[in-house]
């Protein structure tokens, strides 16, 4: 029986154990250093509000895709954004326009739902709270190594962190083979945006006709915002929430400041842009910084498939060039697809 191990439980590598899991008879192990599933298409409650913090939405540009979110998994709670995004200047000047995406879909729970619905229709074991720091080249097997813990031997080793983070993995390897030193080399050149993302809440609503703005000219110190109450069954009636995202370079700059700190200056921000001056005092508020939020450079596809080779399998939105949900998963069920063949 095939083993398979697979280090993060993001979006490509949920989509990768269910193609591998409906088949193939392989054993599937999970290693994921969160305790949640989804990687950045992440999801958060607070008492009976729910909001995705790291993807918005997931979109319908890929039909694969598609099919596997409309036809294959339960579709109940599936819902679309039906409001437009508009565009706004670095003078704060909003305008209509810039909404490309057919479908804007969520899930009343919220988009760790995909993944969690993937794996759910696996028999894989998922391990949350533990966390990869080493992997290991055993003869012709490989072995996670996650702490005191070891986890294999697998037969193939799919690896869903983004490449800065993988490279770090293959550095602490004991992969003695001079494709390990050109790929490390090749995962630190794929040059990733840097997102900090407030997430703040209002007793009352906000009376908008777009769901989201975007930044146009990359001249303003935030790059997104969008209004979570769009989502049905996200926000109870009579309440706001937005996802503030500050663009890259703010991100960098202001990474490690206390979160406090910039919540309040993303807040007093976004309520110039929205011209409400009630928006730079919400009622609670929430963060999370993603250091490695979107690719932004190509991947060294070459490499990866010679590291394929060796059954080891790097997967995940910035692996594919579309730096979208859409794109994770499409990665992962290519892999899958791959790792089929070579089997």
């Amino acid at each position: 029986m095939t083993r398979i191990g697979i280090i993060g439980a993001g979006a490509a590598a949920a989509a990768a154990a269910w193609a591998i899991d409906t088949h193939s008879d392989a054993t599937i192990t999970v290693v994921e250093k969160s305790g949640g599933l989804c990687g950045r298409a992440a999801t958060r409650r607070r008492g009976a509000v729910t909001y995705d913090y790291g993807a918005n939405y997931l979109t319908a540009a890929d039909d694969r895709v598609v099919d596997l979110v409309t036809e294959t998994l339960d579709t109940e709670g599936l819902v679309d954004i039906d409001q437009p995004v508009y565009t706004f200047d670095s003078a704060s000047n909003v305008a209509e326009g810039r909404d490309t995406d057919e479908h804007k879909w969520s899930y009343e729970q919220g988009l760790t739902q995909i993944a969690k619905r993937l794996f759910g229709r696996t028999a894989a074991t998922v391990h949350r709270n533990t966390k990869a720091t080493a992997i290991h080249r055993r003869g012709d097997r490989w072995e996670i190594v996650a702490g005191a813990e070891r986890f294999g031997p697998f037969d193939s080793l799919l690896v869903n962190p983004p490449a800065p983070q993988t490279a770090a993995l293959l550095a602490d390897s004991t992969w003695d083979d001079p494709l390990r030193a050109e790929l490390i080399t090749g995962l630190e050149t794929v040059d990733f945006r840097t997102v900090w993302t407030a997430i703040v809440g209002y007793p009352f609503e906000i009376d908008r006709p777009y769901y989201a703005l975007v930044n146009t000219d990359k001249s303003h110190a935030i790059g997104w915002i969008a209004r979570e109450e769009c989502k049905p069954g996200h926000v109870p009636a009579g309440e706001s929430v937005l996802l503030i995202q500050a663009s890259h370079d703010w991100s960098v700059t202001h990474y490690d400041d206390p979160p406090a700190e910039n919540v309040t200056r993303l807040a007093e921000m976004a309520s110039t842009i929205l011209d409400d001056e009630r928006l730079a005092t919400p009622a609670w508020s929430d963060w999370q910084g993603w250091r490695y939020a979107q690719p932004e450079t190509d991947a060294p596809t070459e490499l990866l498939r010679a590291a394929e080779g060796h059954d080891l399998y790097c997967l995940g939105d910035w692996t594919v060039g579309t730096p979208r949900l859409h794109g994770a998963l499409r990665s992962g069920l290519e892999t899958a697809d791959r790792i089929r063949q070579s089997r």
